[in-house]
């Protein structure tokens, strides 16, 4: 099969921090393992030797990775490769690439993934559109881009059993009958952060070390976790790394959101609280979480899936988390939480018992086995056939 993988990378500076960017670095490989023939079509190559590589332009902001399309490229691609099936990881970019595959004459199959969710669901139902794509009210042209590219696939990919349902009934809303063309296909682990709980020895400090490794964004909960890092650090029981993943980040997205850096200050202000970086080095990433007791989860309300989370499992660190969306369908529920009380006596809990703590390493470590890239790719591949 010739699949030509379509990506959309926001962070281009600094990769280590694109979710997309290494989910298709993983996928790649793992695919053409499996005998599938790979092109990777973005601004910076993904995958191993042998993929294919086709260099696309940055799309500059979140925006223009929805709205602004070069079909005549599309369709060169189309006729240079020749597909069985393409991968729009850019769910909203669907409609221009099934023009693209008309123009081209071109029956391959279209799949898009829904890597990202623009809108999230309360308990009681209501949808709500997600603040980070509702800059000058475009939140809602960004949702009837995504019904609109849910409309144009023949396949529609999803992390979780979580965003599934949540991806389902919007569709239902906006009147997009999805049939049985909805398939849950979670992101591969990187098998560079596996760590069996059962050899790894506890540090001078590991046990008091709690890690913050996701993006800083508002929109991610970020203040909810200031608050959080304030009670615990006022115990003084728990110290907290928080990874700076981002770094410098151009003016064109300081300017749509500059709320990492300020969310970031304010952590750093915080006594018991260390800012750290990876540099972008996967090796530093791991020995900064190795050197970790126990992870916690973003309180983002629309999260269909968080590789951050997934790493410090496969780590057998065990993450504490608020009930929130997949969070809540992963997640051990011993250790979620409503309450920052909770979410402290669990934190001081993983710190200092360590039978509950090597439980939960356990439990975190195996519940990652089936994300390797291996048993992915082939679940990719099912979608796909």
């Amino acid at each position: 099969m010739r699949v030509l993988y379509l990506l959309n990378i926001s962070n281009p500076d600094r990769l280590s921090a694109d979710s997309g960017w290494i989910f298709a670095d993983l996928l790649a490989p793992a695919l053409a393992d499996a005998g599938a023939e790979v092109t990777v079509a973005a601004p910076a190559a993904a995958g191993d030797a042998r993929c294919g590589f086709h260099q696309r332009k940055v799309p500059g902001t979140k925006y223009r990775a929805r709205f602004s399309k070069d079909i005549d490229e599309l369709v060169a691609l189309i006729r240079a490769k020749k597909p069985d099936a393409v991968v729009a990881n850019q769910i909203e970019e669907a409609p221009a690439v099934r023009t693209a595959l008309l123009e081209a004459g071109s029956e391959a199959l279209l799949a898009g993934y829904c890597h990202y969710l623009p809108f999230s669901f309360t308990g009681g139902g209501q949808l709500l559109l997600d603040p980070s794509l509702n800059d000058a009210g475009l939140g809602r042209p960004v949702l009837l881009a995504f019904a609109a590219g849910l409309s144009a696939c023949d396949r529609v990919m999803i992390h979780s059993a979580t965003a599934a349902s949540w991806v389902s009934a919007a569709a239902a809303r906006m009147t997009v009958d999805l049939g049985d063309r909805l398939r849950v296909v979670p992101a591969p682990r990187d098998e560079r952060l596996v760590r069996d709980p059962a050899t790894a020895r506890r540090g001078q400090d590991a046990g008091t070390v709690g890690v913050y490794n996701h993006r800083l964004y508002a929109h991610y909960g970020t203040e909810h976790f200031v608050h959080l890092a304030r009670e615990l650090s006022a115990s003084g029981k728990v110290r907290l790394q928080v990874m700076d993943l981002f770094g410098q980040r151009r003016a064109a997205r300081t300017g749509l959101d500059g709320s990492p850096e300020r969310m970031r200050d304010q952590l750093a202000a915080l006594p018991n609280v260390q800012i750290v970086s990876d540099r972008g080095d996967r090796v530093r990433y791991r020995n900064l979480l190795a050197g970790a007791r126990f992870g916690i989860a973003p309180f983002r309300p629309g999260c269909p899936w968080s590789m951050s989370v997934i790493d410090c499992q496969g780590m057998g660190l065990p993450v504490i988390s608020p009930r929130l969306g997949w969070l809540a369908e992963h997640i051990d529920p011993e250790l979620c939480f409503t309450t920052p009380a909770e979410a402290v006596a669990l934190a001081e809990r993983l710190a200092a018992d360590d039978e509950f703590h090597a439980l939960h390493a356990k439990r975190a470590h195996a519940s990652t086995t089936d994300f390797t890239p291996a048993l992915v790719a082939a679940r990719y591949l099912e979608a796909l056939s």
